[in-house]
């Protein structure tokens, strides 16, 4: 690493940004450089001293009430009068033991649903963040080549899975190479393709997000990310590529993976 990759990376340290791989790397730079040293004392003093800073200001009192005055009036609200009704004592037992099933298969998929959101929208942001980090220069590839025979055997013993390597550049999508990143702290393959000059990350894994089939969209920081588990392991699509032709470019990996003779 270098001086000019160090004070990049630096800012993504103070900001906790940074997976153990590149925290490492920074932090042994930093310990050899007196400049990058001294740089990120002074970053650190700078940030400390915003922080300790009373920068805010209170708005006046007055202000709210004029806000308050210059805000429409709710409609007020007409009051109506339901007949009472007697229930049954069996009407009501089969309601409430209906209601609390309902309320209880309903909170069941609330968490799940939150749980599952919360944890891909995590690994969702790790990965938005490697795919930017391996835009710098020098850190999009460890292996430059667009043979796949070349970047499968790459990966052997340096992540616990085999990627599936797919050549689509006669679609459109040019195989440049892999790189070893980590997510989550732990280290995963990325296969790495070009869509004229839109730069495409696609990183394997075991397991990094919920398990299902389907492909969920979504877009963090700017960038469009695709997700989709198949053959047990995850699959996670980063490019500031279109959507659209995203979406192709996971058709296209999506289908290949597909067992021969597969519908």
């Amino acid at each position: 690493m270098n001086c000019a990759e160090c004070e990049i990376l630096i800012h993504a340290l103070l900001d906790g940004e940074l997976d153990a791989g590149h925290t490492r790397d920074v932090e042994a730079h930093v310990a050899d450089c007196p400049a990058c040293a001294e740089k990120l004392r002074a970053f650190r003093a700078m940030r400390g001293a915003f922080a300790a800073a009373d920068l805010k200001e209170a708005a006046p009192a007055s202000l709210r009430g004029r806000i308050d005055a210059a805000l429409p009036r709710p409609p007020a609200r007409v009051a109506t009068v339901t007949p009472l009704v007697r229930p049954s004592r069996r009407g009501f037992f089969g309601g409430f033991a209906a209601g609390a099933a309902l309320s209880g298969a309903l909170a069941a998929s609330l968490v799940l649903t939150v749980f599952r959101t919360d944890s891909e929208q995590t690994i969702a942001d790790e990965v938005v963040s490697a795919h930017i980090r391996s835009l710098q220069l020098g850190h999009l590839m460890d292996v430059e080549t667009s043979d796949q025979h070349t970047v499968k055997p790459w990966f052997d013993g340096k992540v616990d899975v085999a990627p599936p390597v797919i050549d689509l550049t006669a679609e459109g999508f040019t195989l440049l190479g892999g790189r070893l990143d980590y997510i989550d702290g732990a280290p995963v393959a990325s296969v790495v393709y070009r869509r004229r000059k839109h730069i495409i990350n696609l990183f394997v894994a075991r397991r990094l997000g919920s398990d299902h089939a389907f492909v969920s969209a979504r877009t963090v920081q700017g960038y469009n990310v695709r997700h989709w588990v198949a053959q047990g392991l995850d699959f996670w699509a980063v490019s500031d590529l279109d959507g659209e032709e995203l979406g192709e470019f996971v058709r296209k990996i999506a289908t290949a993976l597909q067992p021969k003779g597969a519908s």
